[in-house]
């Protein structure tokens, strides 16, 4: 397969041609000026001249994007910054009259007109007898209207207002970002006189998508991200379709692995605005330039009679509904297994979850062989084609998928999914089992070879081929403008023993299962490597009827060069590290009463043990619960200490006090063995930081309750779906 025939481009928003406005302007600046802190008048000159170029294109900036705040004379939107606050453009909105008194910038900073008449009078600055009072001197007047601008040194002083009838639309540009500019002063008069400290914009916002223009991109064919930065447990409850889960407090950790290319567009969503806008200012200082915030947040979704889902991997598990309702895949129920089972049947029960799933809970005669690996595998179980063959999982979606997966690929038994899982299987009173340990069966040479041809007719089927290295390098080098995600499918076993340099791991079964917790981006390229001939068709040929990415296949050369270990975890950084301490200087300073902990990474994970003392946060409501004073020094851990690290930067910078991270996380401290709680005592935020399985209820009446509602939410999904009208689906026709 070869990109010789390329497709029409797609068509790009208003949104996105404006991001490449942007982008195109700062790299001329960055041209002009290679230093932004040591920029001369000569080249801030040349760089106001390209900012007027910029504010003519006054489409870019369309008032339904950039609204005046109601009940604020101005407001502020953020175009870009650097991760170091270099080079901050921002877009200046007010009502006519809007005016600023006398202050200055301590950065250079160029103003340029795209509506309205903005009239600066500029001030000198002068030393008076009083050394708490300076003099003003004025020294000229600028009106900057589209097409005007005007450069103002570090230490100008100037005023702004808004003159005329028309409202202001104007570009600022700076050397460093408004939040950044710790000693701004403004005056009393424009006299001079006394002043104070001028302290940055209330709230700096982000361009706004409505909510009916976001519905028309995300059915439209250029690429889309939508990422909602609430914490998972309240995406959980209410959130869009093709949103991906992305908590504000995790972007760090997150944003890089589901939307890997800085260029993409992405819309950011929460409940009313609260959080998103903070999201956009951390992702465009980490390097996306493409950012907008959703209007409203979920709430102006549902106020213009959009659908909301609740629960979690939506799209995935509504595809295992659609397959069950269109393709009628079979099913058995419990009371039927058990009757067979127990006469002793020639059946052969498979689990489809990932081997630690199994672990944890699996009816007591099942097989563990993971989705991906059901046409590979299941020979070595099955090898009599009168076996009856029962897929099973926790719930329902991988017991359809999986089931419908051998069904497709053609084998010759008879197949079903149990209906509603290990959750029916409870419900009716029977037991689980603990702690079995998976032993995938090895496929001999001619179970292989019937594999590979059966996964190979479903992925042609499916639409999807093998394309060659030239064309994969093809797909690499055009990675600044089109997404390309590439993943290794097979087990971790295998994959840590040795995987191509760059591709992640993402077991096949679950890529399906959770897609969204793997790639965010609709619409872009997704490629598997087969080293099978088996494991990557089947999963490509589901990711292909899942729909919203283009997917292709890879078959690594016999002895290409690969790397060991497991996926290496990337971690972004915007903020200056915060002060680690280590588990036993954080004992002595609990036993002194000197320190408070906060666990902020899993509620769940926290009851199953914790450092003795420690209270756990959800990240996003942890300065809700911090004392007054600072006797006792505020100290974070989460189960390794990556996210306690990059929350304590984030809680400093925020509350303006001393925070630190336990060096190593809970681990650590389990494993030099100190004291260790378990409970829910200390839980602070419920369930906001992850949706609570029903497996996980003490109460077995709260439990089978949650298991019920969750299967009659399962099974709404397809009418939901149909309501909602944006699903990619497209089941392949029987074999």
């Amino acid at each position: 397969m070869s990109t010789s025939a390329q497709a029409a481009a797609p068509a790009i928003s208003k949104h996105t041609e404006r991001a490449q406005a942007v982008r195109a302007f700062i790299a001329q600046v960055r041209q002009l000026a290679p230093d932004a802190a040591r920029a001369t008048p000569e080249q801030l000159s040349k760089v106001a001249a390209l900012l007027e170029d910029l504010g003519r294109r006054r489409e870019l900036f369309p008032p339904e994007a950039f609204t005046v705040v109601p009940g604020r004379p101005a407001s502020i939107y953020r175009l870009a910054e650097d991760i170091d606050g270099g080079y901050a453009l921002y877009l200046s909105l007010g009502e006519p009259g809007k005016a600023q008194p006398p202050h200055d910038h301590t950065t250079w900073a160029i103003i340029a007109g795209v509506r309205g008449n903005e009239r600066n009078e500029v001030y000198a600055r002068a030393k008076s007898a009083d050394p708490l009072r300076d003099t003003l001197a004025h020294v000229r007047r600028v009106d900057v209207g589209p097409g005007d601008s005007i450069v103002l040194g570090p230490g100008d002083v100037h005023t702004i207002e808004l003159v005329g009838d028309e409202p202001g639309a104007h570009l600022h540009f700076y050397g460093l970002a408004l939040d950044r500019l710790h000693g701004r002063v403004v005056f009393e008069s424009a006299q001079g006189g006394s002043y104070r400290t001028f302290s940055p914009p209330a709230a700096i916002y982000h361009a706004r998508v409505s909510a009916r223009e976001l519905q028309d991109e995300l059915r439209g064919d250029a690429e889309i991200a939508v990422l909602d930065v609430r914490e998972a447990g309240r995406y959980a409850r209410r959130h869009l379709l093709h949103a991906a889960s992305a908590p504000l407090w995790r972007l760090e950790l997150l944003a890089d692995h589901l939307v890997p290319r800085r260029g993409t567009r992405i819309v950011l969503v929460d409940d009313d605005e609260s959080q998103a806008h903070h999201a956009a200012a951390k992702l465009t200082r980490l390097g996306w330039t493409d950012v907008s915030v959703l209007a409203g947040g979920n709430d102006g979704w549902e106020r213009e009679g959009l659908e909301l889902f609740s629960g979690t991997n939506v799209p995935s598990k509504a595809f295992g509904e659609i397959i069950e309702h269109e393709k009628h895949t079979p099913w058995i129920d419990v009371d039927e297994l058990h009757e067979r089972v127990a006469r002793g049947d020639d059946i052969v029960v498979v689990d489809s979850r990932t081997p630690e799933e199994f672990h944890n809970f699996t009816l007591p005669f099942s097989h563990s062989l993971p989705g991906a690996e059901l046409v590979y595998r299941i020979r070595e179980l099955a090898p009599d084609p009168k076996t009856f063959v029962v897929v099973n999982c926790a719930g329902r979606t991988r017991s359809i998928v999986g089931a419908q997966t051998l069904i497709d690929a053609g084998i010759p038994n008879r197949v079903a999914s149990l209906r509603n899982g290990t959750m029916e299987w409870l419900l009716s009173g029977r037991e689980l089992a603990y702690s079995r340990h998976a032993a995938l069966p090895e496929p001999g040479e001619a179970a292989q070879a019937a594999a590979r041809e059966q996964a190979g007719n479903v992925a042609r089927r499916a639409g999807i081929g093998h394309i060659d290295t030239a064309t994969l390098r093809a797909f690499e080098a055009e990675q600044d403008t089109r997404t390309l995600y590439k993943f290794d499918v097979r087990t971790r076993e295998e994959y840590e023993t040795g995987h191509l340099e760059g591709w992640r791991w993402a077991p096949g079964g679950q890529l399906v299962q959770a897609t969204d917790e793997y790639l965010a981006t609709r619409r872009a390229r997704v490629v598997l490597a087969d080293w099978d001939g088996v494991r990557a068709l089947t999963t490509g040929a589901w990711l292909a009827q899942l729909g919203a990415v283009e997917v292709y296949l890879y078959r690594p050369p016999a002895l290409a060069p690969v790397q060991r270990g497991p996926e290496p975890r990337r971690v972004l950084r915007h903020r200056p590290d915060a002060p680690a301490v280590r588990a036993q200087a954080l004992r002595a300073a609990l036993e002194a009463d000197e320190a408070l902990v906060f666990d902020v990474e899993s509620r769940v994970e926290y009851e199953r043990g914790h450092v003795a003392g420690a209270r756990f946060a959800a990240p996003d409501r942890l300065e809700e619960f911090l004392p007054q004073d600072d006797r006792r020094g505020i100290v974070l851990t989460s189960s390794d200490g990556v996210l306690a690290s990059i929350v304590a930067a984030e809680l400093a910078w925020r509350a303006k006090r001393p925070v630190r991270y336990l060096l190593g996380g809970t681990r650590a401290w389990k494993a030099q063995g100190l004291a260790a709680g378990t409970g829910a005592a200390g839980v602070l935020t419920g369930d906001d930081d992850q949706s609570i399985s029903p497996y996980l209820f003490d109460d077995l009446s709260a439990r089978d309750r949650g298991f019920r509602d969750y299967l009659d939410w399962e099974l709404g999904l397809v009418e939901q779906l149909e309501r909602d009208g944006s699903a990619d689906i497209r089941l392949i026709a029987a074999g």
